[in-house]
């Protein structure tokens, strides 16, 4: 057995230590020294959208969506917050169950099922034969603090492709600033839910509503 990772063999070393008289606040900072320790960060999800337009066109062509594009700073799965134009940070103790740009890619998925106004719909992984292909980029996804308020702003790029072609039918920007009326962790989280969500609801209509305009049924 390796020792360095035994917890058994770190808490021995840390009462021989206190056995030597050590400071208390000293032994509380080797508390890293025992796995498991540490205090669990508190982890948050979103969910999809789930109600549309009622004029929402049902189409009969397949459509598989790309993994979001994003910068490093969101590229992550801790909860991005802006207080100064330049600057970048995140919530302590505070993260999402996955990477934005993942997270962001099954919610898609899932709202654009929720529409049942689509034959087929899937990740560009399982290799399906599709009519369009939607390509996005996560430009936005932070809460921002100017002046004392708070408000959480999501931001997506898209661009709908026909697959037979390779060319660009549709492209459109979705933004959207939800202010949160208290700065607490939960609240915020909520706001991201309010601002992903009604950016998701506009993407799926742009989205079915352009192919929709543009798809020809092969002969």
């Amino acid at each position: 057995m390796n020792r360095r990772n035994d917890p058994l063999a770190s808490r021995r070393a840390l009462l021989r230590l206190a056995a030597l008289g050590l400071p208390v606040a000293l032994l509380a900072g080797c508390g890293d020294l025992i796995p498991g320790q540490g205090e669990p960060p508190n982890l948050y999800r979103l969910t999809p959208k789930s109600t549309f337009p009622a004029d929402l066109p049902s189409v009969d062509w397949q459509l598989v969506l790309a993994q979001p594009d994003a910068d490093a700073a969101l590229d992550t799965t801790r909860i991005a917050l802006i207080r100064e134009t330049t600057r970048i940070e995140y919530y302590a103790k505070s993260g999402w169950t996955d990477r934005a740009p993942s997270m962001g890619h099954t919610l898609m998925l899932e709202s654009f099922e929720n529409s049942k106004k689509i034959v087929s719909v899937g990740r560009r992984a399982i290799g399906l034969r599709a009519d369009f292909e939607l390509r996005t980029e996560l430009r936005e996804f932070q809460a921002e603090y100017e002046g004392g308020a708070i408000q959480v702003h999501v931001a997506i790029n898209a661009k709908l492709v026909l697959a037979a072609e390779r060319t660009i039918v549709g492209q459109k920007n979705f933004s959207l600033k939800v202010p949160v009326a208290v700065d607490d962790v939960a609240q915020v989280v909520q706001g991201f839910d309010d601002a992903l969500g009604a950016v998701l609801k506009l993407l799926v209509d742009w989205t079915l509503r352009t192919g929709a305009a543009t798809y020809r049924k092969p002969a």
